[in-house]
């Protein structure tokens, strides 16, 4: 779509301005994985903000463990 605008940098301009993603205040599309991004399974107690996965690699280094372990 944008080769198509050519040589008109007002219309790509344009184009680019209201075509952006919308900036999300609520929900899941607000909150990131702060290691690898995902948008998934996001651990937000004590302000992690971490992806399960993510938890789990580095969980033992943060001073958390099994119970049972």
């Amino acid at each position: 779509m944008l080769k198509q605008s050519g040589h008109k940098h007002g219309k790509l301009l344009k184009i680019l301005k209201h075509n952006k993603p919308k900036e999300r205040k609520f929900g899941k599309g607000a909150r990131r994985c702060e290691r690898c991004g995902r948008y998934d399974g996001i651990i937000r107690r004590y302000g992690l903000y971490l992806c399960k996965d993510c938890f789990k690699e580095v969980a033992h280094e943060l001073g958390f463990f099994k119970w049972g372990e």
